[in-house]
């Protein structure tokens, strides 16, 4: 019997293991030695509530599903019909193509064909490696199409450092702006963190702050590089996630909605715009015909 998600490719590098799945293009499982570094799901399991999945073309939610782009109107099936909302792009349980895979190297392709709401032809090309820093991520987006086209990104790792709820966890965000959300998830507003619950510039335990918010304005290291990192409270084990200058954007969520999650793992997504670019415009790509767009994020264990 075929697993939900479908093919299982295995990656390894000296005691680092991964697993990319077929079904969404997604990272199942990531871990160094018996250590689990990522909050995944089973081989014989469906995946649930995002975990490790590519979010395309946009990332997190569209306000009613509907967008206008070059002056025309789009309307997108509303994926979350409770907040009457698209989320998370449209090749989330889509299968994708494996095109080159070595040892500790896999790359998926998936062909987003002209469908109603995205009447775009879209190329998506993502590479894991497992190499000396841990593990490296690239997504490429080519327009194939004879018309420019919106896109965004993202990633959804849940990451986890050991402790039973994050509230322990020690949490660093090198980032100035947070956005705050409506009940339906979608932007209401933007300010700096300073004085607020949500200033993870220094690193500290999460405590009971909820997080479900898009953060911005990153504070990038020499290399160009934002980076995130996520600690147990004795600093024994710990866990970087990188990302280049392709995501302006990353999003931090508890999980507390979510039975299956419920502050067990905290989601570190790198995203290319925020939520709603659709509509709003605020960090999308408008790809031109031809023309890709790539951009990289990683993992990084320490510990």
């Amino acid at each position: 019997m075929q697993p939900p998600s479908g093919e299982q490719f295995e990656l390894s590098n000296g005691d680092q293991r991964a697993t990319v799945v077929e079904v969404g293009g997604g990272l199942r499982s990531y871990s160094l030695g018996d250590r689990q570094l990522i909050d995944g799901y089973g081989e014989h399991d469906m995946c649930r509530s995002g975990r490790g999945q590519v979010l395309a073309p946009w990332p997190n939610r569209l306000e009613d599903g509907r967008y206008d782009f070059d002056g025309r109107t789009h309307q997108l099936p509303l994926s979350e019909p409770a907040t009457r909302t698209a989320i998370h792009g449209l090749v989330r349980w889509s299968a994708w193509d494996p095109v080159e895979l070595e040892a500790d190297r896999a790359v998926l392709e998936h062909q987003l064909r002209p469908q109603p709401g995205y009447p775009f032809a879209l190329g998506l090309r993502v590479e894991y490696v497992l190499g000396e820093p841990g593990l490296t991520v690239r997504m490429t987006a080519t327009n194939h199409g004879g018309e420019p086209c919106p896109f965004g990104c993202g990633f959804h790792p849940y990451l986890t450092v050991g402790t039973p709820v994050v509230d322990a966890a020690f949490l660093r965000v090198p980032a100035r702006t947070v956005m705050s959300s409506t009940e339906r998830g979608l932007p209401a507003g933007v300010g700096l963190v300073d004085g607020t619950a949500f200033d993870f510039r220094q690193p500290r335990p999460i405590g009971k702050t909820v997080l479900d918010n898009a953060f911005t304005d990153l504070e990038r290291d020499h290399d160009g590089l934002a980076r995130v990192h996520v600690r147990d409270p004795g600093g024994s084990s710990q866990l970087t996630l990188w990302i280049d200058d392709g995501f302006p954007y990353v999003m931090v969520f508890s999980g507390d909605p979510l039975p299956d999650v419920a502050r067990r793992s905290v989601a570190v997504e790198p995203m290319t715009c925020p939520p709603n670019a659709f509509r709003t415009g605020a960090g999308l790509v408008r790809l031109e015909p031809g023309r890709s767009f790539a951009c990289a994020w990683g993992l990084s264990p320490e510990g």
